[in-house]
């Protein structure tokens, strides 16, 4: 590997300006949000993760869906090989280019009484050894898309929980997303649920379009969501918007249909 003074310089140089901007934002010198929008219990907040959750100062129950650095949002091609290659849906934005950066993952853990995060499998060279692993069976039927998704916690137990929801990906469901990443609000709710300190804060850093907020209003639950893109802010706004307009808003939940199983 060949060094390149010219780029270490430069990225030492932006890493002593975000230090700075931290460091002013811990004082309070700087406010990092650009947007703010509450309805009903759910404060939602455009801005930086990072950011807005150093000013936040405070712990929360963070349940999250980071960028996986896949290149999620410009669709997915082919056929896993098999068959001829087809069309997928295409998504706006840049936002699945490159994972969070190790500081971000440090600031979601310090910032996180009880913490969830999908995708785990991704950061295992970010994030603390899991010792409490949640899956969701997506019971899948195409080849292209995984089997389950992992999701990492920092909460104290030596077990895994298994979660069986039906989501297969199919091009029909698709359609009907907004954001590449987007879960059921049913898996958001069993995830929510499994959390301790039923009266705690939801937090999600990496909001999208806004399910975690939406499953929070069907819970009753008081919600906080970042996002630092301006279109799926909107879209996030408006999800919440629409959930709180549904009828059965204050109305206990039915009983899940999903299947709860212990693996370990």
């Amino acid at each position: 590997m060949t060094y390149d003074p010219a780029k270490d310089g430069a990225e030492s140089y932006n890493a002593a300006l975000k230090a700075i901007r931290m460091q002013k934002i811990r004082d309070g010198e700087i406010i990092p949000i650009v947007r703010e929008v509450t309805i009903g219990n759910c404060r939602l907040i455009q801005g930086d993760a990072e950011e807005v959750l150093r000013f936040l100062n405070q712990k929360f129950n963070i349940v999250t869906d980071p960028p996986y650095g896949i290149g999620a949002d410009k669709g997915f091609e082919g056929f896993g090989g098999f068959g001829k290659p087809i069309a997928r849906k295409q998504y706006d934005g840049d936002w699945d280019d490159t994972r969070p950066s190790r500081a971000i993952f440090d600031c979601i853990i310090e910032h996180g009484e009880n913490v969830v995060i999908f995708g785990g499998n991704y950061f295992t060279d970010l994030l603390p050894v899991g010792r409490h692993w949640f899956v969701w069976d997506k019971k899948n039927t195409m080849p292209t898309f995984s089997d389950c998704e992992l999701a990492w916690t920092n909460i104290d137990r030596k077990s895994v929980k298994l979660l069986t929801y039906e989501y297969n990906g199919l091009i029909g469901k698709r359609e009907a997303r907004v954001h590449p990443t987007q879960k059921p609000v049913e898996v958001m709710q069993w995830c929510i649920q499994k959390l301790p300190k039923s009266d705690a804060v939801i937090l999600d850093c990496f909001s999208g379009s806004g399910t975690t907020g939406v499953a929070c209003v069907k819970l009753g639950r008081k919600f906080i969501g970042i996002e630092k893109d301006p279109t799926y802010f909107d879209v996030m706004v408006k999800r919440i918007t629409d959930a709180y307009a549904q009828p059965d808003m204050f109305i206990a939940p039915p009983e899940p249909k999903p299947v709860q199983e212990e693996l370990l």
